[in-house]
């Protein structure tokens, strides 16, 4: 085979979307677990573009928009992930995690937006989202669940919570301490 016509190889980024895919893939009911802990080997296993299509063919896909920003997803397969400190949040942000855990800890974040979405996805995993005691917090899905006090102002920023926890957990709380930056 000639070097033009070899199939491109697959990044890590690119690997990453496809996990995305299959998560959602299988909190919408379209796969197994077991389908979905195989097509997983499969998609860490890939080496190109084509190897990664076999994986996905079947399955709905998110393209990104022409200039959408970066810095909307977070995944961990079996591993820590932690967003904290200083950081700008995106209007909708999305956190799969596949045994493993994750923080998400907004106390000194700027959020971008007055309501900013939260996608969790918890497979046999657990997500702690911490909040200043400065915005509002909405929590819906199944495994979710919220420890925030307080009362914002009418106007406060909003954060809502989407999540799916099979076998896991999604928590959000509040702190009146802010984080160290």
């Amino acid at each position: 085979m000639s070097v033009e016509h070899q199939p491109l190889r697959a990044s890590d980024r690119d690997r990453d979307e496809v996990l995305v895919r299959l998560h959602t893939a299988y909190a919408e009911g379209r796969l197994t677990e077991t389908e979905l802990d195989e097509r997983i080997d499969l998609t860490l296993a890939a080496r190109t573009h084509d190897d990664l299509g076999r994986v996905s063919a079947d399955l709905p896909g998110h393209r990104p928009l022409p200039g959408e920003p970066a810095g909307r997803l977070q995944v961990a397969y079996k591993d820590t992930v932690t967003r904290a400190g200083r950081w700008r949040v995106p209007d909708t942000f999305t956190s799969v995690v596949y045994k493993g855990r994750a923080l998400l800890d907004l106390r000194v974040a700027e959020l971008t937006e007055p309501v900013t979405t939260l996608r969790v996805v918890a497979y046999k995993s657990a997500v702690e989202i911490v909040v200043p005691a400065t915005v509002r917090v909405e929590v819906s899905g199944m495994g979710v669940s919220t420890d925030v006090h307080g009362a914002p102002s009418a106007g406060a920023p909003i954060v809502r919570v989407r999540g799916i926890a099979y076998k896991g957990s999604i928590e959000a709380r509040g702190t009146r301490e802010p984080a160290i930056a």
